[in-house]
């Protein structure tokens, strides 16, 4: 998840994107197990790097995002990146969007 820089409501925001994420995946017949979490403005790891290393050393085969825009702003990277995670790990990229997810201030 990408997500916006921390206050109150953001952080509200912010944990309904996670239970909608874990619901979604309930529905789906999976567990939610771990969460990639990159703050905008923080300087740390890219969440995108670090799952592709997780899904390299791992035998999980599905993931869920609440939007491309988790992955990135513009939509060629964005296609680019879920090409990656799908076509060169054989993921299987689950994409919220436009369900009853509410949107965060980042999107």
């Amino acid at each position: 998840m990408r997500l916006a820089a921390s206050d109150d409501d953001t952080d509200d925001e912010n944990e309904a994107i996670k239970r909608e994420l874990a619901k979604h995946a309930s529905r789906e017949g999976f567990t939610l197990e771990r969460l990639f979490i990159e703050r905008l403005h923080a300087d740390e790891e890219s969440a995108f790097f670090s799952l592709i290393d997780a899904l390299k050393s791992t035998n999980v085969r599905h993931v869920i995002v609440p939007s491309l825009w988790h992955f990135a702003r513009l939509p060629g990277l964005q296609a680019a990146m879920r090409d990656h995670v799908e076509r060169e790990l054989g993921v299987r990229l689950w994409v919220v969007q436009g369900s009853s997810m509410p949107r965060s201030n980042a999107s």
